[in-house]
């Protein structure tokens, strides 16, 4: 199993904390507010404990369940507190209309991050495509990228023990496409599925 911090204490920090715990994984907390950090912690239950934030984090993966736009700052403010961690990178960036993405560029969140964290951490793009409350309650296909292929085996470990299926889509630059991807759930979500209730994933057929 693996030891997974969580930064922030929203819906997304709750779903997968819930999930993690739940697999077996140990689990730390940190937030900014820390009567939130305390009041999630106790909820996940689990031997959940709780971090001070812009310490040096207690998992091995960290998750930024932040906003798109919290999450650079953020890495740039632990600094060296997050070197030869992995961190996971689950925003989407989208815009004011839902119909592009918010930096306008071939680049993604994930991909800023690993220019302002440490040389010995490593990125992955994970989640992001995955409506929270279909990770809630089904099994999803969960698309990975990431440079690192030791990272992305310790992802995909961690994704194993949630009780979902990971999916490598390659290197670090995929993830602007994964971002893409979350966009066009979106799309679906609001035209041709009409609903909340679904998530993409691959079908493999053989003869």
């Amino acid at each position: 199993m693996s030891s997974i911090t969580i930064i922030g204490t929203g819906n997304m920090a709750r779903t997968i904390g819930t999930l993690a715990v739940a697999g077996g994984n140990t689990v730390e907390v940190m937030g900014r507010g820390q009567s939130k950090v305390d009041r999630l912690a106790k909820a996940l239950g689990g031997g959940t404990t709780t971090g001070t934030w812009g310490a040096v984090p207690a998992g091995n993966i960290v998750i930024t369940a932040l906003l798109y736009d919290g999450v650079v700052p953020v890495v740039t403010e632990y600094g060296d507190a997050l070197a030869g961690k992995v961190i996971i990178d689950i925003s989407n960036p989208f815009n004011a209309t839902f119909d592009g993405l918010a930096h306008s560029e071939e680049t993604s969140i994930a991909q800023e991050v690993a220019k302002t964290a440490p040389a010995s951490a490593s990125v992955v793009k994970a989640f992001n495509t995955i409506f929270r409350n279909v990770l809630e309650k089904g099994r999803p296909n969960v698309f990975m990228a990431g440079d690192d292929a030791q990272a992305k085996a310790d992802v995909a470990a961690f994704i194993g023990s949630l009780g979902l299926r990971p999916l490598d889509v390659g290197g670090l630059k995929m993830a602007h496409w994964l971002e893409g991807i979350g966009l066009v759930t979106v799309g679906l979500a609001g035209n041709g599925v009409g609903h909340w209730d679904f998530a993409l994933g691959a079908n493999e057929f053989t003869d």
